[in-house]
């Protein structure tokens, strides 16, 4: 007789899985959750709004999990997908509510799969959302032993007078960067090309373990700093670099002025370029150290800096908005 043991899903293994993963949710749990991890849905009591508007956001976390697959380090890459959502929604002036995940592998190990849930929980944690369900798919064959695939989705809420979309930024207004903690996770698919060696040194480090920072999660410093500041646009530096990411918070025919001397280049970023990548590419691909944007009047420059360096963030006037032209200038 044949068993599903046989085709290589090991049940046993998945309810072990189960059991570690609840105790992590179980930490993320904020007023609005329902019901615990384990049943068919999540659900989620919305509360109190005037006219909530939901903002979701799906995304993952790429070739990043080939570092962490070699690496045998598997606490971070679940921060990372957390943060890929969440900072994404938060560009609207989202508020992040609820998390799911979603884990693929060959061959399920339960203590890894609590890994990488470990990181979504301490990310939920960073973000004070919750996460409220998800999915682990062993499928033998179809993936690796040893490989795992993840995903994401975030659903936050704001007012619908509160949403943030660029449609007040006008000619003049300025732009600040705020830093990032690495290479978060894009373009990694190059890193890895250029640095197969990942127990090298890098600044009294193993660049496999500084490859493996985990993105940086700007929910609770923007929360706060929209609370002071009338914030007119935002852009997460995701995957396309400046060039793409920093022009998405227009509505209007606007170009992003940036200043590249107005801040110091983080020192990873200047290793990556000196093997053989061109600025422009490095532009066009990377953060750039500078992690997130936002758009605020000339006027509150210094206001915003300094609210955000009290909530324990570096931050720059990184250039400003001109009108004309669709896209980012870079000087």
């Amino acid at each position: 007789m044949a068993s599903y043991k046989d085709s290589g899903v090991d049940i046993e293994e998945g309810y072990k899985s189960v059991k570690l993963i609840k105790e992590h949710a179980a930490k993320t749990f904020i007023p609005g959750v329902l019901n615990g991890i384990g049943s068919f849905a999540g659900m989620f009591e919305l509360g109190k709004y005037n006219n909530p508007i939901l903002v979701s956001g799906t995304d993952g976390v790429g070739t990043k999990l080939e570092i962490a697959f070699k690496m045998k380090k598997y606490d971070t890459v679940g921060i990372d997908c957390t943060a890929m959502c969440v900072n994404d929604i938060l560009c609207h002036g989202a508020k992040p509510l609820f998390f799911l995940d979603y884990i693929a592998c060959g061959k399920l190990e339960a203590n890894v799969a609590a890994d990488i849930v470990k990181g979504v929980s301490e990310g939920c944690i960073m973000s004070n959302c919750a996460l409220i369900g998800g999915e682990t798919a062993e499928m033998p064959g179809f993936y690796k032993e040893g490989e795992y695939d993840m995903a994401g989705f975030a659903v936050g809420v704001v007012e619908k007078e509160d949403i943030i979309d660029g449609s007040i930024i006008k000619d003049g207004d300025a732009l600040i960067g705020i830093a990032s903690s690495g290479f978060h996770s894009n373009g990694y698919s190059l890193i890895r090309k250029l640095i197969p060696d990942l127990n090298i040194d890098f600044q009294g480090k193993n660049i496999g373990e500084v490859l493996l920072t985990p993105t940086k999660i700007y929910v609770k410093p923007i929360l706060k700093l929209m609370e002071q500041v009338n914030i007119k646009g935002m852009s997460h530096v995701t995957g396309g670099g400046f060039y793409e990411n920093i022009p998405r918070m227009f509505k209007g025919s606007f170009t992003a002025v940036i200043e590249k001397d107005s801040y110091k280049l983080p020192e990873i970023f200047k290793y990556l370029s000196s093997l053989g990548v061109s600025e422009e590419d490095m532009y066009h691909t990377y953060n750039m150290g500078i992690g997130f944007v936002v758009c605020v009047d000339k006027n509150d420059v210094t206001k915003t800096i300094d609210i955000l360096k009290e909530s324990g963030e570096m931050a720059w006037s990184i250039g400003h908005v001109k009108t004309g032209g669709e896209g980012l200038c870079l000087k």
